[in-house]
């Protein structure tokens, strides 16, 4: 008797295994959908795929520029002292035209000897200091003109080495990007559910992707102390700069 029963108990849990792997069915559940194999499948994979962009052009308000002084003398002393004093009247030429210390940054200050060859037998001819900064103008139609303010007070110890652009606030330009992507995703989205003839519903997932501000633009100017100044001011063309956002949108089809 316990024998029979054993055997009709084990018969009856094969033919249930038996059931489970050789049926597929699909249980929906609140957290999405439930596969023959128990696994919950996210809704955020049955709707419409699409991705948006928005692109805005921006007039940059604020010009960096990267220059400095270079000396060189027989002793470091004598080279430091040039330096000193070249780039003191150039920090006093920047406070004429309101650039605020907080916006003056030191990039790369360098002590180093300077050889050359000479038959065949390597020679000390002295030592260079360079001191490199970046100063942020705010009023960017005056950078033609503090450029040529700062080569003439710095001399031949002036160095430009180049130029770039930015904003003050960046904040309003993304808010406007992700406003243009999310208008873009849509529309792809409504031609999608046309074509394929089925409702479009609400948003179920959207993400931020990239976000591209371009490198602040730089022209390189490469001004060398001994250059003559322009008796004109330096002209200087902002231009405009693009940010991009991209973004990935899901939407449930109805």
């Amino acid at each position: 008797m316990k024998r029979n029963l054993l055997l009709v108990i084990c018969l009856t849990l094969v033919v249930i295994a038996a059931g489970a792997t050789g049926c597929s069915r699909e249980v929906v559940t609140s957290g999405g959908v439930l596969g023959d194999k128990g696994i919950i499948l996210s809704q955020q994979s049955t709707g419409i795929w699409v991705s948006g962009e928005g692109e805005v052009s921006v007039v940059p308000d604020v010009a960096i520029l990267n220059f400095g002084v270079e000396a060189q003398a027989a002793t470091v002393a004598e080279a430091q002292r040039q330096a000193a004093e070249a780039m003191e009247a150039v920090m006093a030429e920047l406070d004429e035209y309101g650039i605020d210390e907080k916006d003056i940054k030191t990039q790369r200050y360098s002590i180093y000897p300077v050889r050359r060859w000479r038959d065949d037998e390597e020679i000390l001819i002295g030592y260079r200091v360079t001191n490199m900064v970046t100063a942020k103008i705010r009023k960017v139609d005056d950078t033609g003109i503090i450029i040529d303010a700062v080569a003439k007070v710095g001399g031949d110890f002036t160095r430009i080495r180049g130029i770039s652009f930015d904003v003050k606030d960046r904040t309003p330009y993304y808010e406007e990007a992700r406003t243009k992507a999310m208008k873009d995703a849509k529309n792809k989205a409504i031609q999608l559910a046309n074509l394929a003839g089925v409702g479009l519903g609400k948003a179920t997932y959207v993400s931020e992707g990239a976000i591209y501000w371009p490198s602040p633009v730089r022209d390189f100017l490469e001004w060398e102390g001994g250059a003559p100044v322009p008796a004109a001011p330096t002209p200087i063309s902002p231009g405009e700069l693009k940010l991009t956002v991209n973004i990935q949108v899901i939407y449930e089809i109805i």
